[in-house]
């Protein structure tokens, strides 16, 4: 992944083998991708890369994300909880997203429009910022997959551990093994997840 933020504006994130092709998401949504970074910039968001892509925050705090993916661009809000929505403008990002969380663009044109509306919620997040302010906390009650059940049951060690993981984190696996469509599969992810599980990662960390 990418150090430097300058680099996702030019070659892309680093994560997939399109980074630096003229076929990457980032180089092909380039113009909308720069009106979201000026628009961040002039409402006096501070710029750095987290996680491969840009990332504007304030206060002390993670405010949005910009990124970009094959149909789309988008900007993410880091604490969509918080968030009023008047336009009706968020949207969730997958069928497991808690909130509506994110801004879709698929031309520059469409964020030059909104600009002032993108700002107004800029504005309204560094607020919530500048305030203090935390989504709520919401009790998610975990059912885990039978496969995953089987396989602590018969591996004390890794119940411990998957035991000990912060509940977003158990998350992850709950989602990442449903999300197989085969026992086989189930399977399968679960032994490969072990080693993670026992280092106290999340499905998705490195």
């Amino acid at each position: 992944m990418i150090t430097d933020v300058e680099d996702f504006f030019t070659q892309g994130c680093g994560r997939c083998e399109r980074f630096a092709t003229p076929d990457c998401s980032a180089r092909v949504w380039s113009p909308g991708l720069l009106e979201l970074r000026r628009i961040c910039h002039a409402v006096g968001l501070a710029e750095a890369v987290k996680w491969g892509h840009p990332c504007y925050g304030h206060a002390g705090r993670n405010i949005v994300l910009i990124g970009a993916v094959r149909g789309d661009f988008r900007l993410i809000f880091m604490n969509a909880a918080l968030m009023r929505d008047p336009m009706g403008l968020l949207e969730r990002q997958g069928p497991n997203t808690r909130h509506p969380d994110m801004m879709r663009f698929t031309a520059a044109t469409d964020v030059a429009a909104r600009a002032p509306i993108i700002a107004a919620y800029l504005k309204e997040a560094m607020g919530h910022a500048e305030a203090g302010l935390k989504p709520p906390k919401e009790d998610w009650i975990i059912e885990l997959p039978e496969d995953l059940v089987e396989a602590m049951e018969a591996d004390p060690d890794l119940a411990s551990a998957f035991a000990a993981l912060t509940p977003g984190r158990q998350r992850s696996y709950v989602l990442a093994v449903n999300g197989a469509k085969t026992q086989a599969t189930r399977l399968s992810r679960i032994a490969a997840f072990r080693p993670k599980i026992l280092a106290g990662k999340g499905a998705t960390e490195r």
